[in-house]
């Protein structure tokens, strides 16, 4: 069976909700404030680039060209471009890269020295090449570019150095790291006004789980309490092999899902009995070898009545297996020891207790110590004898409960134990 996770109380909802949308808000502020930082320090730099990339652009022309062939003296004119625009320098080479001469501005000769040691590609027509260097602390933009001549052949090469200012750096670090604030902002309020709605969603999940488990509870009853009337029983059998079989898992230390799947088919046990016919299921006296093999099949027939229902799924091991044996000599399958499930192992046994200590139309309660002999001959013929050990540990408190208990006695510790499992957490649900 499927276990749903949606809590008991509204404490519980809120916290659950509080929780997780606080925990992926966390996670998805942080990725979206992490991608638009990369994004936005791409986007910064790519603005950096093409500035640079613009403040070379014009030298693209054909007086460019003229420069390549010029006096050292008619180069002068370059150096009144320099600085502006943060251009500190330019370097124009032949089309064998050979350069042919430069121009820097007002900066430091170490990082004229680290800029010529800089080694980069050489682009070709309609493209350009920019590397950022990183020299004393200042970083600088290195574009180069192709110089063509009139019949669009290569001339040559044009190199421009830009520098980065300090208050530009910092204006894209803030710009960098507004986007990200904003981002991660946006994240944060949308969780926060989704909240209130999703907050109202899953109460109504809840809702609408609760009933669907109160639903299923209820059929659980009258499936049990409809084979009870027709056996001419009480559900007060349903409901004390029921509890009785809790108590005995509970000292087991079974987990609560297998229990809960426990309780249904202890409840259910002999459904199939709605199949056996009248005459044979109500006859007073022993029945036939025929009768018999008839009534054996109840077990299966208890299997195909809840086959179709998902959320009784897990009674089946209970119903089809709470006849077989220890010893193998039990039906419908004839298992033995370990091959037997558990829940019907524990089921066998309390449900023999309480046929034994319960008045019947054909016999008495016996006692308890009458209960006991009987059952200890039976101990690894019938019953699993390491079970039936914690069981005897169990018997005597459960037998005064029996003599003592009403039929609301039973009804109220039946409530007790669907309480305890059949709440959101281990109760069995429609689908797989």
């Amino acid at each position: 069976m499927t276990e749903i996770h949606i809590p008991e109380t509204p404490g519980q909802l809120r916290w659950l909700l509080s929780r997780k949308l606080s925990l992926w808000t966390v996670v998805i502020g942080i990725s979206a404030g992490t991608l638009a930082y990369w994004l936005e320090s791409w986007r910064t730099e790519d603005q950096a680039i093409q500035h640079a990339i613009a403040s070379v652009r014009h030298f693209e022309t054909p007086a460019m060209q003229l420069t390549m062939s010029a006096t050292s003296n008619e180069h002068a004119s370059l150096e009144q471009l320099l600085n502006r625009d943060q251009l500190i320098g330019i370097r124009v080479f032949s089309r064998d890269k050979e350069m042919l001469f430069e121009r820097w501005g007002s900066i430091p000769e170490a990082l004229i020295t680290a800029i010529r040691r800089q080694t980069h590609l050489w682009p070709g027509a309609n493209t350009s090449h920019s590397n950022r260097v990183e020299v004393s602390g200042e970083q600088l933009i290195q574009v180069v570019l192709p110089l063509l001549a009139k019949d669009g052949s290569l001339a040559g090469y044009v190199e421009g150095v830009s520098r980065v200012t300090p208050e530009a750096r910092q204006g894209q670090r803030e710009q960098v790291r507004n986007t990200s604030i904003t981002a991660a902002a946006s994240v944060l309020a949308a969780a926060v006004l989704l909240y209130p709605l999703m907050l109202a969603m899953l109460r109504r999940s809840r809702r609408l789980a609760r009933r669907l488990l109160d639903a299923n509870l209820s059929l659980m009853h009258s499936l049990g309490n409809a084979i009870a009337k027709r056996d001419s029983d009480t559900d007060a059998h349903n409901y004390r092999v029921t509890c009785y079989a809790v108590a005995l898992a509970e000292s087991l230390n079974i987990p609560g899902k297998t229990i809960s799947d426990l309780v249904v088919g202890a409840f259910l046990h002999d459904v199939g009995k709605i199949g056996i016919p009248d005459h044979i299921l109500l006859k007073p006296g022993k029945l036939t070898a025929e009768e018999f093999a008839i009534m054996q099949t109840h077990t299966l027939l208890g299997v195909e009545i809840v086959a179709d229902n998902p959320w009784l799924t897990g009674a089946t091991q209970t119903i089809r297996h709470h006849h077989e044996r220890h010893d193998g000599t039990g039906y419908p399958d004839g298992l033995s020891g370990g091959e037997i499930p558990l829940v019907a192992r524990i089921f066998a046994l309390v449900d023999v207790f309480d046929a034994l200590t319960s008045v019947r139309p054909y016999k008495p309660a016996l006692s308890l110590a009458e209960t006991i002999a009987i059952m200890e001959r039976e101990a690894g013929s019938h019953f699993d004898p390491e079970i039936y050990a914690y069981f005897m540990l169990l018997a005597p408190a459960l037998y005064e409960k029996n003599q003592t208990w009403g039929h609301e006695d039973w009804g109220l510790e039946l409530s007790t134990v669907l309480a305890r499992y059949f709440n959101m957490e281990n109760a069995p649900v429609t689908g797989r």
